[in-house]
């Protein structure tokens, strides 16, 4: 691979480097000046070309204005910022690439880009998904982490952090492809299942009543889902890479192969498909799972309160679910469950230890490769 060009090189070394930034130094600001500004271009792209660079199912449900008043907000901040340590003399090829950025975006039209009728059923990725769920999971998990932090000293940019990000960018950008191949298979594999006299039952449960039981259902579809994954030798050639982060935070979980997400999406919605759970309580559970499959994995330590019982064997938290990212010997094959603790204990696969945290994680030998292309190739090429 041919190193980047000297400008280029100098603005974006900082993201090929891992590690605390130090205060007072603008790299702090410079870093979420480059970052508001790169997404602000990818905005505008998307509003450009929102048939081939947005998602159907969310521009159903967001509204363009204020999503034009959020992207003139970061624009402003990312501005200011990079003209303040500009201003002082500090990290500037960073702030002046972000400033180029910025340039770039307004000049191809900036938040007022127009936007007018465009075909629905065009070939798509996800860019507007990634760039929502980027703003808003940065935003509120790398505050929560700072919060209540589990290790105050690992940085927001650890080791391994890139690879973890390449998995989000493509995991958010192929959602397109993702859900016709989920789709299809649902309705192939499972199609000949539906009851209707079965759906209307479900359907006509209480609202609280309905969303217990699809959390429920669903994680115990993904309790055996994962535990086939763990158990059997060829599928855990592909969960291996999800196991191989060996630091926790929120960027963590992101880290699946291709097979693994596709697999066990189309395990999980194809039995809650077939059970005909209503677009209501569909929603809610992929606010919840979204939310506690990326706090889960987050370098976070809750109170101790959530440590005992009954807390401790209700709910899935940091504390239950980073045993299971644990290369010590006491947490192998342990806690599958992602939302309810009580399927571990139910089934015998608890972690049973005094100890809150683990205090190593990975796999055992470290014998994943280190690149993101490299750990797709992985389950066709490792001999062990």
């Amino acid at each position: 691979m041919k190193p980047p060009p000297p400008v280029l090189g100098k603005s974006t070394a900082i993201f090929r480097q891992s590690g605390a930034l130090r205060p007072g130094y603008g790299k702090i600001t410079g870093v979420i000046a480059f970052a508001l500004s790169g997404m602000a271009v990818l905005a505008v792209l998307a509003f450009h070309f929102p048939e081939y660079l947005t998602t159907p199912d969310l521009r159903k449900k967001y509204d363009v204005n204020v999503l034009r008043e959020i992207m003139l907000v970061g624009m402003v901040i990312a501005g200011g910022l990079a003209i303040a340590n500009l201003i002082r003399w500090r990290n500037r090829w960073l702030n002046g690439t972000a400033l180029v950025l910025l340039a770039i975006a307004v000049a191809f039209g900036g938040h007022r880009v127009p936007v007018g009728d465009f075909p629905d059923n065009t070939p798509y990725i996800g860019l507007d998904w990634f760039l929502l769920d980027l703003l808003g999971s940065s935003m509120v998990f790398i505050l929560i982490e700072k919060m209540f932090p589990l290790h105050r000293q690992q940085p927001v940019f650890r080791p391994g952090w890139q690879i973890d990000f390449t998995h989000f960018i493509v995991n958010h950008l192929l959602v397109g492809l993702a859900l016709v191949i989920v789709n299809f298979a649902i309705h192939r594999l499972f199609g000949w299942l539906v009851w209707p006299p079965l759906q209307k039952w479900v359907g006509g449960l209480p609202f609280f009543a309905e969303l217990f039981l699809v959390l429920l259902v669903a994680d115990l579809v993904q309790y055996w889902t994962h535990r086939a994954y763990h158990e059997i030798p060829v599928l855990w050639r592909f969960h291996a890479v999800h196991h191989s982060a060996e630091y926790m935070d929120w960027m963590a979980g992101s880290r699946l192969h291709l097979f693994e997400l596709l697999t066990t999406r189309v395990s999980i919605l194809g039995v809650l498909y077939v059970l005909g759970f209503t677009e209501a309580s569909m929603n809610v559970y992929i606010v919840i799972v979204g939310f506690q499959a990326v706090f889960n994995h987050a370098n976070v330590a809750l109170p101790a309160a959530f440590a005992r019982a009954p807390l401790k064997w209700l709910i899935v938290t940091p504390d239950f679910h980073h045993w299971h990212h644990s290369s010590e010997r006491e947490a192998i094959d342990r806690n599958y469950a992602a939302h309810f603790a009580f399927l571990d204990y139910l089934f015998g696969t608890a972690v049973k230890s005094d100890r809150r945290f683990p205090g190593k994680y990975g796999v055992l030998g470290d014998y994943m490769p280190a690149s993101y292309l490299r750990q797709q190739l992985f389950p066709f090429t490792w001999k062990h």
